[in-house]
């Protein structure tokens, strides 16, 4: 059987990378020959001039994302258009700590929102940042960068909590004690300081303004700076994410619970435990639940 005659062809092998050809000669001495590849462009010899295109370009999140308060006030207003919905105010100020020592909870989403939610009905509300990452004060949009008063210098100097409060801009009634990067250090600081475990405690009751919920957005940690959240709140209020590995963060957290109710501040309770990126689809949020 004669074997077919192969058509010519310009040396390009379908399906191959554009510049690899092949021809007789090679394909007779089993050799291949590749073309040079197309050449780079070069880099730029020089940098841009300063307050060129590169130095006006604002690369931060806060411009390209709405905060988290903003989000949760247009939910409040969808939900709440003519404003007439109002929530009554507590009898006595309620100091609630958002704490679990596990990252990724939505400890802050929950201070956020709710702290919001009072808020746009008729409560005076204050966010407190406790941790170093500064997402609450983000989510809040108020200014938190290195040099700005914040939480850090009630803790350590004991400057009043009112002269590092920050009023959250389109959102009455909501203020702010923001947490910058000097807070990171706060936990080492802190061990040589006297009555460590109460400096938030006596910075919240120093305050002259009357709000009637501080919110405690804690660390993902049990340190001291989570220490003094619990010992300055008279309840908890406990993120718990539907996953297994949750509920083992869940019983440390409530034995250093216990431990400062006993030893620091006996009214502290456990006010609520708040099931996050629950999906009733899955057995293991059944679990977590129950």
């Amino acid at each position: 059987m004669p074997i077919p005659a192969v058509p010519p062809h310009d040396g390009q092998v379908p399906g191959s990378v554009a510049g690899t050809a092949y021809s007789g000669e090679d394909a007779a001495s089993g050799q291949t020959r590749r073309a040079a590849p197309s050449p780079r462009p070069h880099p730029p010899t020089s940098l841009p001039e300063a307050g060129g295109p590169m130095a006006d370009a604002d690369v931060s999140r806060e411009t390209e994302d709405p905060p988290l308060a903003q989000e949760a006030k247009r939910a409040v207003e969808i939900l709440n258009p003519s404003g007439e919905i109002t929530m009554p105010r507590p009898a006595r100020r309620r100091v609630v700590c958002v704490a679990n020592q596990k990252g990724g909870v939505g400890k802050t989403t929950t201070a956020v929102n709710i702290a919001v939610a009072l808020a746009l009905h008729g409560n005076r509300v204050l966010v407190v940042d406790l941790d170093p990452q500064g997402n609450a004060s983000t989510g809040l949009n108020v200014p938190h960068h290195a040099g700005v008063p914040d939480v850090y210098d009630c803790l350590i100097d004991g400057t009043p909590l009112d002269d590092v409060t920050q009023a959250v801009d389109g959102i009455p009634n909501l203020a702010c004690v923001p947490a910058t990067i000097d807070l990171a250090g706060a936990e080492i600081e802190l061990v040589s300081v006297v009555a460590r475990e109460s400096r938030l405690s006596r910075a919240i009751q120093g305050s002259l303004t009357e709000y009637d919920y501080v919110f405690i957005d804690c660390p993902p940690s049990l340190g001291l700076l989570t220490v003094n959240a619990l010992v300055a709140a008279q309840e908890v209020l406990i993120p718990i994410q539907c996953e297994y590995y949750a509920l083992e963060g869940v019983q440390a957290l409530t034995s250093n619970i216990a431990l400062v109710k006993s030893h620091l501040n006996p009214g502290l309770e456990i006010s609520t435990v708040l099931l996050t990126m629950y999906d009733r689809r899955t057995r293991l949020a059944d679990l977590v639940e129950q």
